[in-house]
């Protein structure tokens, strides 16, 4: 009896394989794309290159409200690699998924989310599974993770880290010296160490038929804004996410060869007073020669922490423009931090079992306000 207990012992500890994923083949049909500003992180650190990109950078964030980025140092193996991660988790069995779920009920967003939202009265679920990973810091150590994430943790806790450092820190700092702020200010106030909840993200749109499709979006059309303040979307090929121009146009955005989607959200449309946009954006059908095909996604969220208070920061570009309130001028004045808000929407959102319409109210936490698109 002794082999074959041996045996069941080997194959309980035998890791998960994963398997390599590819990306499908970018669609055939002719769709509105929307032409986004490219910015080129290879000319950070030369000299002026700073400067330069400030410029190219000031009006995707102040008009369009999202860009790419390209050149940053991440390579598209490493990327690949972590969608195989992301789509080995789907393949999961639903009890392992469920294992650490998304504790919703106190805005906190670390773990797993199941498709088992109804939108509305339609008799369709939302589509959508995720798994969110929080920065790999020691405040965190003690959350829980699924099985296959265990087993690739050195991988994942390593990217999640490179994404910070190679693009997202920059970002801050081109959008520093567009505010005319200490170039540190923005990157100090969503310090990687601290707390927040900034997460990597694995999702995916589960396929449906087109008649799912249909009624979902004649409930919904999906559009919102996000949560925090940068968002990284990495290129999958399967069109479905559009972007509400500023002349009230829905367009495509196409995915970026070896580069990142970004665009700003809304605590960071927070911290000036209006001035960067956080742009609304919304996922549709995919094309008919992509319906069958399972949308998988690889995002990162930044956020504001528990250290960063919600007024508009002391940009003397914003101070001349007129948008600094003059009590967001007085630092003795209590206002929110970044996790109380970021919780506090994640709840208002995500904790219900159906999706309602929101068109025309807004949300407002403690003298902060957004208006709601999702309907």
């Amino acid at each position: 009896m002794a082999p074959i207990a041996l045996e069941v012992q080997n194959q309980v500890n035998e890791k998960v394989l994963v398997k390599t994923w590819k990306r499908p083949e970018v669609t055939k049909e002719n769709l509105d794309w929307a032409e986004l500003p490219k910015i080129d992180l290879s000319k950070f650190d030369t000299p002026g290159g700073k400067q330069e990109l400030a410029k190219s950078l000031y009006k995707a964030v102040t008009e369009v409200g999202f860009w790419s980025v390209v050149n940053t140092g991440i390579d598209d193996e490493s990327v690949l690699r972590q969608f195989s991660i992301g789509n080995t988790i789907f393949q999961e069995s639903l009890e392992e998924k469920r294992t650490f779920p998304c504790n919703f009920a106190e805005g906190e967003y670390f773990g797993y989310r199941e498709n088992s939202r109804w939108i509305g009265d339609t008799g369709v679920k939302e589509n959508i599974e995720m798994l969110n990973i929080p920065k790999p810091i020691k405040l965190f150590e003690n959350v829980g993770r699924h099985r296959v994430v265990k087993e690739n943790w050195n991988e994942i806790a390593k990217f999640h880290r490179e994404l910070w450092d190679k693009v997202l820190r920059k970002l801050f700092v081109l959008i520093a010296i567009i505010l005319e702020l200490p170039e540190d200010y923005l990157a100090d106030a969503h310090e990687y160490e601290d707390e927040s909840d900034d997460h990597l993200r694995y999702m995916i749109y589960n396929v449906r038929s087109q008649e799912d499709w249909d009624k979902a979006q004649a409930y919904s059309k999906g559009g919102h804004t996000d949560f925090g303040s940068l968002t990284l979307l990495f290129s999958q090929h399967v069109a479905g996410l559009q972007i509400r121009t500023p002349e009230g146009d829905w367009k495509y955005v196409k995915p970026v060869d070896g580069g990142i989607t970004c665009n700003a959200a809304d605590t960071l449309s927070f911290l000036t007073n209006g001035f960067i946009k956080s742009t609304v954006h919304r996922v549709v059908t995919p094309p008919k020669d992509q319906i069958d095909i399972p949308r998988l996604g690889l995002l990162y969220f930044s956020r504001p922490g528990a250290s960063t208070p919600m007024r508009t920061v002391p940009s003397p570009l914003l101070d001349r423009l007129g948008l600094i309130p003059e009590e967001h001028k007085d630092l003795s004045r209590p206002v929110p931090n970044g996790t109380e808000y970021v919780r506090a929407r994640v709840k208002d959102v995500h904790h219900k079992t159906v999706l309602d319409k929101r068109e025309g109210t807004s949300f407002e936490f403690r003298g902060l306000k957004v208006q709601n698109h999702y309907a």
